[in-house]
């Protein structure tokens, strides 16, 4: 099930932003090595977070493509067995996140 909430918890402000629980093919590359398919299980205006990949390092930006749109750089903030959280470099604007998660559910 997929969804759109702000969490109003005591977490941080960067936390607290519009969330979108959605999936989508993406690609994405760090460096020069090798475009990758991967999964984004989750997008905010600021960030998301991908499946995991091997040898991803925090020290290199990460380049994604996400389908129908331009190539976008983010930074990795943090990385578990399973999954990689990113912040854009540039967040999103409403509009486009908004174009995203309706793309992704027809329903929202």
């Amino acid at each position: 099930m997929s969804s759109v909430s702000a969490d109003n918890s005591g977490d941080p402000p960067r936390a607290r932003e519009e969330r979108a629980a959605l999936t989508l093919l993406c690609e994405v590359r760090q460096g020069t090595r090798p475009w990758r398919m991967v999964r984004l299980d989750d997008l905010s205006p600021q960030g998301f977070r991908i499946a995991w990949f091997p040898n991803v390092t925090t020290e290199l930006p990460l380049r994604i493509r996400i389908p129908g749109m331009q190539l976008l750089s983010a930074e990795i903030r943090w990385q578990s067995n399973a999954a990689i959280g990113c912040a854009f470099a540039e967040p999103l604007h409403v509009a486009v996140f908004e174009h995203l998660v309706r793309k992704a559910n027809p329903t929202f």
